[in-house]
């Protein structure tokens, strides 16, 4: 039983981002993709493992001194965050998140959302052509 409810939502928690922003001058670091890796079920949590996919799909690379963060936020909320380093044109970076939720919590009743941050200023010139949070629904 526990290998089905676990098998549905990684089936169905892949979730891609528009390919809008590929066409972006400078740097354009965008949450791709967040997807559900597996849950693993305890006596009264179910502990899901997130992964999300931090793409930069601009043109140039970020600047050694960036620094940004993936917000993981829930309702407006943000629960946590964790960092990600300064990205090439092209390149990806995969951030793992693991969270807590009750055992009779109903099933695909919960959103959360995966933002970039930038903390440092971005340089000018560089634009961020994609603002849209990458979601998945528990």
């Amino acid at each position: 039983m526990i290998r089905a409810i676990a098998l549905v939502p990684l089936a169905l928690a892949q979730v891609p981002i528009g390919t809008a922003a590929a066409a972006c001058a400078g740097a354009t670091p965008t949450v791709a993709s967040v997807s559900l890796q597996n849950v693993t079920p305890s006596r009264y949590l179910n502990y899901y493992h997130v992964t999300a996919r931090v793409t930069n799909r601009g043109s140039e690379a970020q600047p050694s001194n960036v620094l940004q963060f993936v917000d993981v936020v829930q309702y407006g909320d943000r629960l946590d965050d964790r960092g990600i380093p300064p990205l090439a044109a092209g390149q990806s970076y995969t951030i793992v998140y693991v969270w807590k939720r009750a055992v009779d919590a109903g099933k695909w009743t919960t959103p959360l959302d995966f933002r970039i941050r930038p903390v440092s200023p971005m340089p000018a010139g560089s634009e961020n052509c994609s603002t849209a949070p990458s979601s998945i629904t528990f």
